[in-house]
């Protein structure tokens, strides 16, 4: 994949950057260099690696998984413009 000068003039013109006349010239060079490692990287062989979401191994502290009332419904509800029998009240919203 490659582009030309009118492609790069439009995506300059869509991400609001000036690019004068003078540099599309290197900025179609530029681009098209990035493209090409791009495609590099496409043809690297992936299978059988695993996927990551960090590069260091490391996993974060958990607490224990149990269920509890949390016990500070009186603190929330005195942050609540209007309660109700224990609950947030809202309006209406469908008739």
């Amino acid at each position: 994949m490659s582009v030309d000068k009118e492609t790069v003039a439009k995506i300059a013109n869509l991400a609001r950057i000036e690019v004068s006349e003078d540099e599309l010239e290197s900025t179609v060079g530029e681009l098209n260099n990035i493209l090409d490692w791009v495609e590099q990287l496409s043809e690297v062989d992936t299978d059988g690696v695993e996927a990551m979401t960090s590069v260091v191994d490391a996993s974060l502290p958990r607490r224990e998984d149990k269920v509890t009332d949390g016990g500070y419904r009186d603190q929330v509800l005195k942050n609540a413009p209007q309660s109700e029998h224990g609950f947030f009240a809202v309006p209406k919203v469908i008739e």
